[in-house]
């Protein structure tokens, strides 16, 4: 079930997938434990949103004025893992390998948040996620910093993606996303930066997993 770009040959349909025992096991309990992943976040944020942190000195930051940009954010975001998920779910392999990197891509910022303490930026404008907010709980999580979820979800696409054309959407997305953040102060140009390299070596990981069971 390893996924390499433009290999068919690798791939199962659907048909062939949902009557396969291993498949359907490897499908459930990925699904299971980011489902599990997922039910934890609100405590966890609530978490650490309780916890002392650090500020950092961030140069990048203070040339750039705070502006709500939240809009233009979830717009980016929501049209590219969107066109991530219609293309994983158009080959039973790649959706699993897609479904394994959104869980060890929750389960290393899980890792990274609690490693790393910090505050939130200085000027930092609320950005409110209509689609992830049952998942960060009630109170107005500031502290999810290092590294960018918003960010790392939108480089996972580029790896999921076939044709260069997406490619180069999702690169470009990845950018301005990151660039967005920075302008409403939701992230320090550190936790935006990392993310692409956290995504490339989940990634990997996840190809890896999926190829082993």
């Amino acid at each position: 079930m390893i996924i390499r770009q433009g290999d068919e040959s690798l791939e199962m349909s659907w048909s062939n997938a949902w009557t396969s025992i291993n498949y359907k096991t490897k499908i459930g309990i990925a699904s299971l434990l980011f489902t599990i992943v997922l039910l934890y976040y609100p405590y966890f944020f609530a978490l650490i949103q309780k916890r002392p942190g650090v500020a950092l000195h961030d140069p990048i930051l203070n040339l750039l004025p705070s502006v709500d940009v939240s809009v233009y954010i979830f717009l980016l975001i929501y049209l590219t893992v969107g066109l991530g998920i219609f293309r994983a779910a158009q080959s039973p392999a790649l959706f699993l390998l897609f479904l394994c990197s959104c869980l060890f891509l929750s389960l290393s910022r899980i890792i990274t948040m609690s490693l790393v303490s910090l505050n939130p930026p200085a000027g930092l404008m609320p950005l409110s996620d209509p689609i992830l907010a049952p998942f960060y709980g009630h109170n107005h999580i500031t502290k999810d910093l290092f590294f960018s979820g918003h960010t790392s979800s939108v480089f996972l696409i580029y790896f999921i993606v076939r044709k260069k054309w997406e490619k180069i959407l999702a690169l470009v997305a990845t950018i301005l996303v990151g660039v967005l953040l920075l302008i409403q102060h939701i992230h320090y140009t550190i936790d935006v930066v990392a993310a692409p390299l956290f995504v490339y070596i989940i990634f990997i990981l996840a190809r890896r997993v999926t190829a082993l069971f």
